[in-house]
C-alpha cells in the first residue's frame, strides 16, 4: 500500500492500514503490479551494456573509458544495511542463479565506503576508511579516464552542513581534496535538480539543488606550483568573467555559489599545488574560501551600477532590512549618493515619518506602477514590482512589466536581483525575501521569452502576437 522506504531508513509505524486489493483506489494491488511490469519493460536491453560487480578502488575501466560516477556520500546512508531487507527475500529466489553472491548470511558491509563510526570504533576511524578508500577509488578513476572527454562525479550537499559552515563545508572541502589528490583537475561544477521537491528532507526547506557534478580532466604531468599571490591573482583574472557567464546563462542565485566553485576550482586545480607563505600547499577549504570571496566582490561589484535612488536602497536594505532606521542616517547615505532622503521618498521606495525611515515593502507599493509614465523610474521599483507581480498575477504579466521596463534596463534589474538575494542569504539571514529574488531569476528565460511575443503598441496598450 505504501512505499517502504520513505527515506533512507526503515520506519517503524505504530499502525496498520486496511485497504481493498481490487479496488481502484491508491495502494490497490493491479497498480502494484502494473509499477513493476512497465518499469521491467523499460529496462535497457542488455545488449547495450555491461554490468559488472566489482570493487571501485582496483575495477579495470574500458580503454578511454568515459567516466560517470555517484559515490556514496560521506556517512549520509548506509546502504550495506539497508540492502539486508532486499537480500534476505532475493536470497530465497535467486540463490540457485547466483550462488556466489547468495552464499553469505547478509550483505557484505565491512569495506563499504561510509563513515559509520559503529562499524569502525569511532568517529575518527570511520573518517579515515572513508577518505582512503575513496581516494583509491577516484585515483583508480583518474589513471583510466579517457583523454578525450571528461569525467563526471556526483556528490550531495548535507543540508545541515551547507546551512552551519557555508559552500565551504567540511564534507564538500573533504571530498574536493580528494578528487584533486587523486590526480584530476576540477574544470566544472554545476548543480543538478537530482532530487524531488516533494521528498522529506526538502519539505519547509529552501533546497533547491542538492547534488552538485563535478566536471574533472587528468591534470597535466607538466603542472606548475604557484604562490598564493599568484592565485589570487588569476581568480581576479578568470573569475568575474566566469561568473558573468553564468549569470547570463540565468544560473539561479541559489546556485550561483556551487557554480562559480568550477571556474574557480579549474584555476586552484589546474597547479601541482598552491604554496602558503609558510612554503605548505594550500587546503582546498582555503581555496574555496577565496574562490567564495571573489564572488562576494563580483556581487557587491554590481552595486556601482544601480542608479543612486536603487543603490541608496539597497544599502539601506542591507542595514535596517524592512525596519526602521534613523532619519539622521537615512540622509548621510543620500548625500554620499549625491541625492536626498526627499529624492528617494519621491520615487516610491520609502517612507518616512517622527524622526524614522523604512523601506516600503511590496505590498505598500503603487500596484498600478508603470514604467512608461514614471518621471523617474528606478530599478529597485522594477525589481519589486516584477516580483510582486509574478506572485500575484502569473508570468504572463510580469513578461508584459518586463517588456515596458525595456530590455537594457531589465538586465540591471536582474542584477539587482542577484545582489539582493546574496545580502538575504548571507548578510540578513531572510531565507522568505531571498526565495523571492531566487524565484524571479528561475523564471527570468521564461519571462524574456514570453516578453518578445508582445508588441507595444502604445504606452497603455499591448497585445500579444502568436506564432
Amino acid at each position: 500500500m505504501r512505499n517502504t522506504f520513505g527515506r533512507q531508513a526503515i520506519p517503524m509505524v505504530w499502525d496498520y492500514a486496511e485497504a481493498n486489493p481490487y479496488c481502484s483506489s491508491s495502494g490497490n494491488w493491479t497498480a502494484m503490479r502494473d509499477w513493476v511490469w512497465k518499469t521491467i519493460a523499460n529496462f535497457v536491453p542488455a545488449s547495450i551494456g555491461t554490468e559488472i560487480q566489482h570493487d571501485a578502488q582496483s575495477v579495470p575501466y574500458p580503454e578511454n573509458a568515459i567516466i560517470s560516477s555517484d559515490p556514496p556520500y560521506y556517512d549520509n546512508i548506509g546502504y550495506a544495511d539497508l540492502s539486508d531487507f532486499f537480500f534476505c527475500w532475493a536470497k530465497l529466489s535467486i540463490k540457485p542463479i547466483f550462488p556466489d553472491l547468495f552464499g553469505v548470511l547478509a550483505t557484505p558491509k565491512s569495506e563499504e565506503l561510509v563513515a559509520t563510526p559503529y562499524r569502525h570504533g569511532g568517529k575518527e576511524a570511520a573518517e579515515i576508511h572513508f577518505l582512503d578508500g575513496m581516494s583509491r577509488a577516484i585515483a583508480n578513476m583518474a589513471r583510466q579516464s579517457s583523454d578525450i572527454a571528461p569525467a563526471t562525479i556526483y556528490y550531495a550537499f548535507k543540508q545541515s552542513e551547507i546551512k552551519d559552515e557555508g559552500i565551504s563545508s567540511t564534507g564538500w572541502a573533504t571530498f574536493l581534496q580528494a578528487v584533486i589528490e587523486a590526480g584530476y583537475a576540477v574544470v566544472g561544477t554545476w548543480p543538478m535538480r537530482t532530487e524531488m521537491a516533494n521528498r522529506m528532507i526538502a519539505s519547509g526547506t529552501n533546497a533547491l539543488a542538492n547534488s552538485v557534478v563535478l566536471v574533472c580532466r587528468k591534470k597535466q604531468d607538466d603542472a606548475d606550483t604557484i604562490t598564493r599571490a599568484e592565485f589570487i591573482r588569476a581568480l581576479k583574472r578568470e573569475l568575474p568573467p566566469a561568473i558573468a557567464d553564468l549569470k547570463a546563462a540565468n544560473v539561479s542565485p541559489a546556485d550561483m555559489p556551487q557554480s562559480a566553485i568550477g571556474p574557480g576550482m579549474g584555476v586552484f586545480s589546474r597547479y601541482k599545488a598552491v604554496l602558503e607563505a609558510d612554503d605548505c600547499p594550500m587546503s582546498v577549504k582555503t581555496a574555496l574560501q577565496l574562490i567564495n570571496a571573489e564572488l562576494d566582490e563580483f556581487l557587491n561589484d554590481l552595486h556601482g551600477d544601480f542608479d543612486p535612488d536603487t543603490r541608496f536602497a539597497a544599502t539601506w536594505f542591507q542595514q535596517n532590512g524592512y525596519d526602521k532606521g534613523e532619519y539622521g542616517a537615512a540622509d548621510n547615505l543620500a548625500r554620499a549618493r549625491g541625492i536626498s532622503v526627499e529624492n528617494v521618498k519621491h520615487a516610491e521606495i520609502i517612507d518616512s515619518s517622527a524622526g524614522k525611515v523604512w523601506i516600503l515593502k511590496r505590498d505598500e507599493i503603487d500596484p498600478d506602477w508603470d514604467p512608461g509614465t514614471d518621471d523617474n523610474p528606478t530599478i529597485w521599483e522594477g525589481c519589486q514590482h516584477l516580483i510582486r507581480t509574478l506572485e500575484n498575477d502569473g508570468e504572463m504579466a510580469a513578461a508584459e512589466l518586463l517588456k515596458k521596463i525595456g530590455s537594457e534596463r531589465a538586465e540591471t534589474v536582474k542584477d539587482l536581483a542577484y545582489y539582493l538575494y546574496d545580502v538575504c542569504g548571507h548578510k540578513r539571514q531572510d531565507a522568505k525575501e531571498a526565495t523571492a529574488y531566487n524565484g524571479l531569476i528561475a523564471v527570468w528565460t521564461d519571462l524574456t521569452r514570453l516578453a518578445a511575443t508582445i508588441h507595444v503598441t502604445d504606452k497603455n496598450r499591448q497585445t500579444r502576437m502568436e506564432f
